[in-house]
C-alpha cells in the first residue's frame, strides 16, 4: 500500500533539508537520520546517530519480509505505523535485580525468538537486558533516554557488535526510536536490498 504523505509533513521535510544537508548519506541512513531529526526537531541527531548502511539494508529486508517488531513501551508502539508490534510491559513484574522493563524484554524474547527487530526508546535496563540474551536480532534500535544508564547502555550496544542504530548522547526517547523504525518501514522494498556481495 502506497503511503500518502500529508502536505504538512512534506513542508516540514523541505524546511529540514534547507537547514541540514543530508545528501552525503546513503539512502537508508539518510532516511533514518532525517526522520529522527524530524521527530525531535533536533538537528544535532545528524551527528549523534550511529549506524551503518549495510546493517540497515539487512534490517530493511528482514522488516519487509515480516520479521517481528518488539518495543519496550507502549509509547514506542504508538509511534510505529503500518506494523503490529510486541510489547510485554503490561505482563512484566519487577523483582530483585530485575526491573519491570527488563522482565518485559525477557517475556518478549520468549514470544518472538531470534531474528526480530527490537526498538528500545525508554528504558536503559531494557536494552541492557536484551544484550544478555542470545536474541540474534535483525536490528536493535537502541535509543533510550535519561541521565542514568542511557549513554552507557548504548555504548554497550555498540561494543556488542549487534546490528544497531544508537546514538552517543543521553538523549533519545520513544518518538525518535519509533521514527527510526518508521524510516525503514516507509522505504520501498525495491530500495535497497542486500546483495550476495554485501552478505
Amino acid at each position: 500500500m502506497t503511503r500518502v504523505v500529508h502536505p504538512i509533513e512534506q513542508e516540514s521535510f523541505r524546511r529540514l533539508r534547507t537547514r541540514l544537508d543530508t545528501s552525503h548519506f546513503p539512502p537508508l541512513t539518510r532516511a533514518v537520520v532525517e526522520r529522527v531529526v524530524h521527530s525531535a526537531a533536533d538537528l544535532e541527531y545528524a551527528d549523534d546517530l550511529v549506524t551503518d548502511e549495510r546493517t540497515l539494508e539487512r534490517a530493511h529486508a528482514a522488516l519487509h519480509a515480516g520479521a517481528p517488531v518488539v518495543v519496550d513501551v507502549e509509547m514506542v508502539a504508538a509511534g510505529i505505523t503500518r506494523r503490529d508490534t510486541v510489547c510485554r510491559l503490561r505482563d512484566a513484574r519487577s523483582g530483585p535485580g530485575l526491573t519491570r522493563s527488563a522482565h518485559a524484554i525477557r517475556l518478549a524474547y520468549q514470544e518472538v525468538g531470534p531474528g526480530a527487530l527490537w526498538v528500545i526508546g525508554c528504558a536503559p535496563t531494557a536494552l541492557e537486558e536484551l544484550l544478555t540474551l542470545d536474541a540474534d536480532p535483525a536490528l536493535v534500535i537502541g535509543l533510550p533516554v535519561g541521565f542514568v544508564g542511557a549513554a552507557e547502555s548504548k555504548a554497550a550496544l555498540r561494543e556488542s557488535g549487534l546490528p544497531a542504530v544508537s546514538n552517543l548522547s543521553e538523549k533519545g526517547g520513544s518518538a525518535v526510536a519509533a521514527a527510526a523504525l518508521n524510516a525503514l518501514l516507509y522505504q520501498p522494498v525495491s530500495v535497497p536490498v542486500p546483495s550476495e556481495e554485501k552478505s
